[in-house]
C-alpha cells in the first residue's frame, strides 16, 4: 500500500512578507533543503491562494496560507514484482508488452510499485536492472498510466541504444511506425490531417500539459484520420473514431492536440472534462460503456520498428482492449447511425 502525501500548511506573516516563497517554506519546514522544496514547487506539489506556485522567486504577502504536499520517499532503485504480463514478443535483446490500462510504466512519486518495470524485473531478472538507469531500467518510450498497448522494452545495452535512436527519430528515417486508435467527441471537419502545435508543461498545472508558444515549447505534430462518425437522429456527429500517428513524442501529446482541435479523447478526465455533459447525448447504452471505460479511450493498436541487433523489420498489432471495444460497439448501436469515414490508414508526407 503506498503511503500518503505529507500535507504541511503554512501561514505567511509580517515577517515573511515579500521573501521568496521557497526560502519561507525553508524557514518553516527545516527537515526539508532548499533544493528539495524548489523541486516541490516546479512539480505543482505547492499550492495556495493563487492557485499552483510554479516558480520558487514568487513573492509571499501577509495572510496567504500555501500547502506543500510532499511525497512519500521512494526505493533508491525499483524492486521485482511477480505481476502478469501480456507478452507480444520476446528474444534475447528485447521484449514487447501490450500494456494494460491502469498499469503506470515506470516508478515515480506516488508509484512505487505495480509498475511495468516491477513487473519486468521480475520477468527478466538480474538481466535488465543495468539498462538505461536505475529508475528506468530498459525503457525507450512509455504510456500514460490509463492509455493500453504496445510497447518495446531493451534487455541489453545494445538494443537500448539503437531503439532510443529510432524513438528519437520519430520516424524520420522510416524506421519506427506507432499507431493509436482513439475515440473522441464529435468530428473533425477535414477527415484527414495533421495537428500542428508545440506543447509545453501548463504554468497553472505542473501535471498538465498545454498549447504553448514560450521559450519551453516543444514541436509536436499528430497526424490523423477519421475512421467511422457516430451521428445522433438528426446527423449531428456525436463522436468518432480516429486513427493516429506521431511524427513527435512529446508528454500527452495525442490527448492535448486532440483536446486543442476541439475533439477530446473520450473518457479523459483530465483534458476532456469540458465535455462530460456530452455524454447525455450518447445513448443509454453507450453512457453505461463510457462509465464503465473510466478513462480515456485511447489504445496504442501498431508499433513497427528495425530490429536494434539484427537489423530485420518488426511490426506488432494490438487488438481493441474489452472496455474501448463495449464502447465502440455501443456507438455503433441502433441508437446512433453510423457513417462510415475512409479507412486507409492516416499516412504523413515526407520530401525526400
Amino acid at each position: 500500500m503506498t503511503a500518503p502525501e505529507d500535507i504541511r500548511t503554512i501561514e505567511i506573516t509580517e515577517a515573511d512578507a515579500g521573501q521568496r516563497i521557497d526560502r519561507v517554506l525553508g524557514s518553516h519546514i527545516a527537515e526539508l533543503s532548499r533544493a528539495r522544496l524548489q523541486a516541490l514547487i516546479k512539480q505543482g506539489h505547492v499550492a495556495g491562494t493563487r492557485g499552483t506556485i510554479e516558480e520558487p522567486g514568487l513573492r509571499v504577502k501577509p495572510g496567504e496560507r500555501y500547502t506543500v504536499a510532499v511525497p512519500p520517499p521512494e526505493p533508491a532503485t525499483p524492486q521485482a514484482e511477480y505481476t502478469s504480463l501480456s507478452i507480444v514478443h520476446e528474444d534475447g535483446d528485447l521484449i514487447i508488452v501490450d500494456k494494460p490500462a491502469g498499469m503506470v510504466v515506470h516508478p515515480a512519486p506516488g508509484h512505487a510499485g505495480g509498475t511495468l518495470v516491477n513487473a519486468l524485473l521480475a520477468h527478466c531478472g538480474d538481466s535488465l536492472s543495468g539498462i538505461g538507469g536505475v529508475r528506468r531500467p530498459g525503457i525507450v518510450h512509455r504510456l500514460d498510466k490509463d492509455t493500453s498497448g504496445l510497447l518495446v522494452v531493451a534487455k541489453s545495452d545494445v538494443a537500448h541504444r539503437g531503439l532510443s535512436e529510432q524513438f528519437a527519430a520519430h520516424g524520420a528515417d522510416g524506421r519506427l511506425t506507432r499507431r493509436y486508435v482513439a475515440l473522441v467527441w464529435g468530428a473533425p471537419d477535414r477527415p484527414r490531417g495533421a495537428i500542428d502545435a508545440s506543447i509545453a508543461r501548463s504554468r497553472h498545472n505542473r501535471t498538465r500539459m498545454a498549447i504553448s508558444q514560450g521559450p519551453t515549447s516543444r514541436h509536436a505534430v499528430t497526424h490523423y484520420g477519421v475512421l467511422e462518425v457516430f451521428r445522433d437522429e438528426k446527423g449531428v456527429p456525436i463522436a468518432s473514431l480516429m486513427e493516429l500517428e506521431l511524427e513527435t513524442g512529446r508528454t500527452h501529446q495525442i490527448r492535448v492536440h486532440l483536446t486543442h482541435n476541439g475533439h477530446p479523447v473520450m473518457g479523459d478526465p483530465v483534458y476532456g472534462s469540458g465535455f462530460k455533459s456530452s455524454a447525455r447525448k450518447l445513448s443509454e447504452k453507450a453512457q453505461s460503456a463510457l462509465a464503465q471505460l473510466d478513462r480515456q479511450a485511447l489504445h496504442a493498436a501498431g508499433l513497427g520498428f528495425e530490429h536494434p541487433v539484427t537489423g530485420k523489420r518488426l511490426s506488432f498489432e494490438s487488438p481493441m482492449p474489452a472496455d474501448f471495444s463495449a464502447l465502440l460497439v455501443a456507438l455503433r448501436g441502433p441508437e446512433a447511425s453510423k457513417a462510415a469515414a475512409r479507412k486507409a490508414p492516416a499516412r504523413r508526407s515526407r520530401a525526400k
